[in-house]
């Protein structure tokens, strides 16, 4: 049996992932999955929006208070990540929540009215609510900090392959099958994806594990007060918060503009609702490698985490501001498009931003109160759009105004976080110089 070489050991050492790679991404690639089942989920509503409202008489506004609904409850589901993350593993919470997501999509299918979609979409809001801070925490467990950047990237690019692979077979379903069998479709996956699950996790290195077998116990917990009152949380919090009202916008709404505002078919408007999806995923890996290879080799997190991804949001408020003055359909699908991406962008590098500054102790309860706060964008998107598209003189001028009031938004969250979120500053504030460096390596 060969003897490791004292350079071997003294890289194993400082990089407790070294030798895993392989392992570390293919679970990774497990939890982005997950992620797509999750959009997919969410997606869904946008895709049977216009043959759920004929079939039960419902307005544009029931349409939006579902979609605005179920963001209520997965904004309250997301303040139990932390709950559920010192209460039960992650294997067996990721397991939970799919088979409730599973569970959910089933009464609209057997007793189709609107009390009962609407209670079903609430019942997965909150089931979804967790996810996100739970799926971070573990990819972010096989993934230094330094190097975040990029799986957190394939994380929030779920979204949009959701939109891109997901959305359009959904759309072909409910052409061809109608719209229940897109539900049901939908609840097989997810029971499908714990059977691949159960065998093959495990926690990575990088995660609480490792935090407490550091010498002293590791990073010391930090109070949630001034963890949530840091320029970088709050900063970071404003952008995604403005950005997420227009994903959810999107989410529930482009099909229906594709469609009735711009004159598409229903299967061209479901097939290009993943126009804006390729080009935010093209993006924002770009982004995100980019970013990770220049932090491992030296720059800010400031420039990179903090800077970049503001600009991104105010580009993204740029394009969406000029759609009521676009009069020919390709070019306005092409500005959502070009300006979603922008905004998509943001995700990765704010939630690696958050990453750095708390103890990996506190990482899944941060993301989780993080998140809870971004999500809250969701309760006032769809809702709102629904109520512009019913009073405007069109569909076509309300989907625009819509759009053009969330771009406004997504202006003012951008100049918000380029004043203030500063990673290297934060974590320093938080943890002290020493226990930044020690939590950092």
């Amino acid at each position: 049996m060969s003897t490791p070489s004292p350079t071997a050991l003294t890289a194993e050492a400082s990089d407790p992932g070294a030798g895993t790679r392989g392992k570390a991404w293919g679970l990774t690639g497990l939890l982005v999955l997950l992620y797509v089942v999750n959009w997919a989920d969410k997606a869904v509503l946008g895709i049977v929006a216009q043959p759920l409202a004929r079939e039960l008489g419902l307005s544009a506004s029931q349409i939006g208070l579902v979609g605005s609904a179920f963001f209520l409850t997965f904004t309250v589901g997301g303040f139990f990540a932390g709950l559920l993350d010192k209460y039960t593993t992650l294997k067996w919470s990721m397991v939970l929540l799919s088979l409730g997501w599973a569970l959910a999509m089933l009464p609209t299918v057997f007793a189709a009215t609107f009390a009962v979609l609407l209670v079903s979409r609430m019942f997965l809001g909150f089931t979804e609510g967790p996810s996100s801070a739970l799926i971070h925490t573990g990819t972010y467990s096989w993934h230094p900090r330094e190097k975040r950047g990029l799986p957190s990237a394939c994380i929030t690019g779920a979204a949009s392959i959701a939109k891109i692979a997901v959305a359009p077979v959904l759309a072909l379903v409910v052409a061809g099958f109608g719209w229940r069998a897109a539900f049901l479709v939908l609840a097989v996956t997810g029971v499908a994806w714990c059977a691949i699950w159960l065998p093959f996790w495990k926690a990575g290195p990088y995660g609480e594990e490792k935090a407490s077998k550091q010498p002293g116990g590791g990073a010391p917990d930090v109070s949630w007060g001034r963890i949530v009152l840091t320029p970088s949380f709050l900063g970071g919090a404003a952008a995604i918060f403005a950005m997420y009202a227009l994903v959810t916008v999107v989410l529930t709404w482009l099909p229906s503009y594709f469609e009735v505002g711009l004159g598409y078919s229903a299967v061209q408007a479901g097939s290009m609702f993943g126009f804006p999806s390729i080009a935010s995923l093209v993006l924002m890996f770009a982004l995100s490698f980019t970013s990770d290879r220049l932090i491992a080799g030296g720059a800010t997190s400031r420039m990179l985490r903090g800077l970049l991804p503001s600009a991104g949001l105010m580009i993204c408020g740029a394009a969406m501001t000029t759609l009521p003055y676009l009069d020919t359909p390709w070019v306005a699908v092409a500005v959502v498009s070009v300006g979603y991406a922008f905004g998509a962008s943001i995700f990765p590098l704010f939630n690696s931003a958050i990453s750095e500054i708390v103890p990996p102790q506190q990482l899944a309860g941060t993301l989780g109160v993080f998140m809870a706060i971004m999500s809250t964008g969701g309760l006032l998107g769809p809702y709102l759009t629904g109520l512009i598209v019913d009073r405007a003189a069109s569909a076509e001028d309300g989907y625009a105004l819509a759009f053009q009031i969330f771009g406004i938004i997504a202006l003012v969250g951008g100049t918000i976080a380029l004043l203030t979120v500063n990673p290297e500053r934060d974590k320093v504030r938080l943890m002290g110089a020493r226990a930044a460096a020690t939590s950092a390596n």
